[in-house]
């Protein structure tokens, strides 16, 4: 099958729009029409290499990651099934998954479906089924996918472990943004914060991850919700999704933390700017309380080791740091989840759109989200 796909070939490259060959699914693999991709800060992480492995690991593996089909957040129609596929038919509705789950490995079957052990697959190489390639550009080179899941193409082969069943009513639009970056910001505030009624909760970075923890921690009943950006409309944007408070920077926001809290500073810190660099974690452990927890969620250049924070202060005032990735939460049931508080009138999802972009103008819509105009762009396939 012929299909039309934004391709990267390579690092500061822009994407290109390209005509590729799609195979049709093999055993435990779908093929999908993406009707609605998200336009996610991670797909602009491959523009700038900062989670490209380096070029000597890969020489190692003997594995190459150009050229690559991008994103990752995504809403379909499913058109055909290949062997062994039980959960999905033709004409189902699909949401993508971030994390694929196998339901059977050590971590999905102790409910960490974000840490499913077919996720070490999605960055590198080709299907994590069998590990060869599905797609094809015009000299038959393979491509591989962000994710494994290809959402920059109007048509892309899938493992069944990546997709989940959503109703057929809902929009699709908002089906594709649940599937990164709406769960894994309320899912930091949530599940991995731990966010209780009453807290106070400072969100670092309001892109398209940072807008949605300030949602899961209004709607995990924080007191205060202090959102910092540097760029105005997202803290305007942040105040309209539950913030009771924003600032241009942590630096700015520090002493009124310290005041409105009465000098017990915030129980839960996230970190979700655009870029996450190891010295920004000193003023973000200076933010959190005693006993307070500061959650990791943004991306940092995979090469970046140093970090800069206080021990004496972690140990003493029984701080905790912790990774998420995925919100750390269980994609086939939450979800269905978040799309029932979509439904219900709990959770906005329309709200989050800024622009609809189509494929071709895909450097536009990067273009827009790098300079502050953008919350979450989606690219629409008529």
């Amino acid at each position: 099958m012929k299909s039309r796909a934004a391709v990267l070939r390579g690092i500061d490259q822009p994407w290109k729009i390209e005509e590729i060959t799609v195979d049709p699914p093999k055993a435990n693999e779908v093929l999908v029409n993406w009707k609605v991709a998200g336009m996610c800060h991670s797909d602009e992480h491959f523009v700038t290499g900062d989670m490209v492995p380096p070029q000597d690991l890969l020489d190692l593996m003997g594995a190459k990651f150009f050229p690559f089909i991008g994103g990752h957040e995504g809403a379909g129609v499913v058109v055909e099934v290949g062997p062994g596929v039980t959960s999905l038919k033709p004409g189902d509705h699909v949401s993508a998954s971030f994390v694929p789950s196998c339901g059977r490995c050590r971590y999905c079957s102790t409910g960490r479906q974000n840490l499913c052990n077919f996720g070490a697959g999605t960055l590198m190489g080709h299907m994590i089924t069998d590990g060869t390639p599905r797609h094809f550009d015009r000299d038959s080179t393979p491509l591989t996918m962000m994710a494994k899941l290809g959402t920059f193409s109007e048509y892309a082969c899938v493992a069944e472990a990546s997709l989940i069943k959503v109703d057929d009513d809902l929009p699709m639009d908002a089906v594709a943004l649940v599937s990164c970056g709406v769960a894994t910001g309320w899912g930091s505030a949530t599940k991995r914060a731990d966010t209780q009624p009453g807290d106070t909760v400072v969100v670092v970075g309001i892109g398209g991850i940072g807008i949605n923890a300030v949602q899961g921690a209004r709607m995990a009943g924080a007191k205060r919700i202090i959102a910092i950006d540097p760029v105005e409309f997202k803290r305007e944007k942040a105040m309209e999704m539950g913030a009771t408070h924003t600032f241009p920077s942590m630096a700015e926001a520090m002493q009124s933390v310290n005041e409105i809290t009465w000098g017990e500073m915030a129980d839960r810190v996230i970190m979700t700017p655009g870029v996450l660099h190891g010295d920004m974690m000193e003023e973000a452990m200076a933010l959190v309380g005693k006993g307070g927890t500061c959650v990791v969620t943004a991306i940092s250049p995979m090469t970046e080791n140093d970090v800069k924070m206080n021990l004496f202060q972690l140990a003493m005032w029984n701080k905790e740091v912790k990774g998420t990735i995925f919100g750390s939460l269980n994609p086939r049931a939450d979800i269905p989840a978040l799309l029932g508080m979509y439904r219900a009138g709990q959770l906005k999802l329309d709200e989050l759109i800024t622009k609809r972009y189509t494929l071709d103008e895909i450097n536009e819509g990067y273009r827009a989200m790098r300079d502050g105009e953008n919350i979450r762009g989606v690219i629409v396939n008529d």
